[in-house]
């Protein structure tokens, strides 16, 4: 009985440890490399959370629309690392963001770099060359 029991508890362990890791895809299962895009709107709002940040910004259409878009950084500590603060995008600012479509088509993309109104450019993706 202590044996089935043991067994169980280290399966059950097993399937927490890896639900996380199946969660995490790569740059390449989201993203399209050969679809850079320049998206120009207001912050509404980011995410520090993990495995990646999140910036959601709303960019207004040629013919007038919303669309608001989300998009993903690397993990809050590389953005600190890199110089980021969690003021470093006030809500309501204007940016612009240069990064890749998502594959799927979806109002979503992985952002390479930041540009603040001042010019100042945040970088935002991964290390060179890991894409």
């Amino acid at each position: 009985m202590k044996t089935a029991l043991s067994v169980l508890l280290i399966a059950v362990g097993m399937r927490l440890v890896a639900v996380p890791v199946l969660a995490h895809h790569s740059f390449a299962a989201e993203f399209d490399a050969n679809k850079p895009v320049t998206l120009e709107g207001t912050l509404t709002k980011m995410e520090w959370v993990n495995p990646h940040a999140w910036i959601y910004i709303e960019v207004k259409e040629p013919d007038g629309t919303v669309v608001e878009w989300a998009i993903q950084t690397v993990s809050p500590n590389a953005l600190l690392r890199r110089g980021w603060r969690k003021n470093s995008l006030p809500p309501g600012s204007p940016i612009t963001i240069q990064g890749y479509l998502a594959k799927n088509g979806s109002a979503k993309a992985a952002a390479q770099n930041v540009i603040l109104p001042d010019g100042t450019e945040l970088f935002a993706g991964p290390p060179p060359g890991s894409r």
